[in-house]
């Protein structure tokens, strides 16, 4: 089969795309011929050695896509055979990729595979973001960082349809302009002001009760400065870099906040967390209340532009590899 893999660690010019052999499915596993893959920035820190695992080389990136099952292992229900289904996983840039059965997503006929891969790591993100780590409510105030990127738009629909006020931070009035059709009550070009004297004055100077922050180092001291007394910085990203050390008593006490980090994938050692974020997230795309903003495709074989335009900060929402 094909598939994009790289042998050394690097820019985006280390994916190539090459024969491989096709896998085969182990014990618990089932073989996914994959249509569609889901691109997401944890890739590109796979590819330089900066993600919270190191890759073996050689190594296929990808954590998330959408496709039918082709074949089952020993162990798992024969009748999965020839689904459509969404999946997290790995080494997922190829044509086919083996799959835990129990990571599997059913795709009801109403979401394409598109969008089927476009879901399963930013959406869940976003659900465990405001309904794991913390509780969005009525009432609440939430600052999303890179608000125009695939988990910042679905964060702030989310947000809004339990009832929270939401403030945005982008880049250009472009993207401010996405983040404004998609429900954000106000949003803060940090390009061009600072952010966290923008969130003092449109709060009052109270500032918000939860901000959501995937870009790090560079927003990290403007998200604390930003939250209200008993606030909660999420950490989930660190895009720009690992935040400095943090003075827990000189800067937490003072206002009595919190700061914790997310991680996917740790929903998957408690399979009732994970389910519950799978059911909803799913009914909200069928019933149209979450929409998949899906901002570049391109063919599996151009992996490597799109995580130059990734990493440029040039697109908005998702972007997909087309396999098939």
């Amino acid at each position: 089969m094909k598939a994009i893999r790289y042998h050394s660690m690097g820019g985006p010019e280390v994916l190539v795309w090459e024969d491989v052999e096709k896998p085969s499915p182990a014990s618990g596993e089932v073989l996914v011929r994959i249509h569609v893959v889901g691109v997401n920035f944890a890739d590109t820190l796979l590819r330089r050695g900066g993600y919270v695992t190191p890759p073996s080389l050689p190594e296929t990136p990808g954590f998330e896509g959408a496709g039918v099952v082709e074949e089952v292992g020993a162990g798992v229900d024969s009748e999965l055979a020839g689904r459509r289904v969404a999946f997290r996983g790995q080494r997922c840039y190829a044509e086919y990729a083996t799959v835990p059965a129990q990571g599997l997503i059913a795709l009801p006929d109403q979401i394409s595979f598109e969008v089927g891969a476009a879901f399963p790591l930013q959406g869940l993100t976003a659900y465990h973001l405001l309904y794991t780590m913390d509780h969005v409510r009525p009432g609440m105030t939430v600052l999303v960082h890179a608000a125009a990127g695939g988990v910042g738009l679905l964060l702030i629909q989310m947000a809004k349809q339990a009832g929270a006020r939401v403030l945005g931070t982008t880049s250009t009035p472009e993207k401010a302009n996405l983040v404004r059709q998609f429900g954000a009550d106000e949003v803060i070009l940090y390009t061009q002001t600072d952010f966290g004297g923008r969130v003092k004055e449109l709060t009052e100077n109270r500032g918000v009760d939860l901000v959501l922050d995937s870009v790090g180092r560079a927003t990290f001291a403007g998200s604390l400065q930003s939250l209200a007394p008993f606030g909660h910085l999420i950490v989930y990203g660190a895009a720009s870099g690992v935040p400095e050390k943090l003075n827990v008593i000189g800067t937490l006490m003072q206002k009595s906040l919190k700061v914790s980090a997310f991680w996917l994938f740790t929903t998957l050692q408690a399979p009732e967390v994970a389910e519950r974020g799978v059911r909803q997230v799913v009914d909200w795309v069928v019933s149209g209340k979450l929409r998949i903003h899906i901002g570049l495709k391109l063919p599996l074989a151009e992996a490597a532009n799109a995580h130059r335009k990734m990493e440029a900060r040039d697109t908005v929402g998702k972007i997909l590899l087309m396999v098939r």
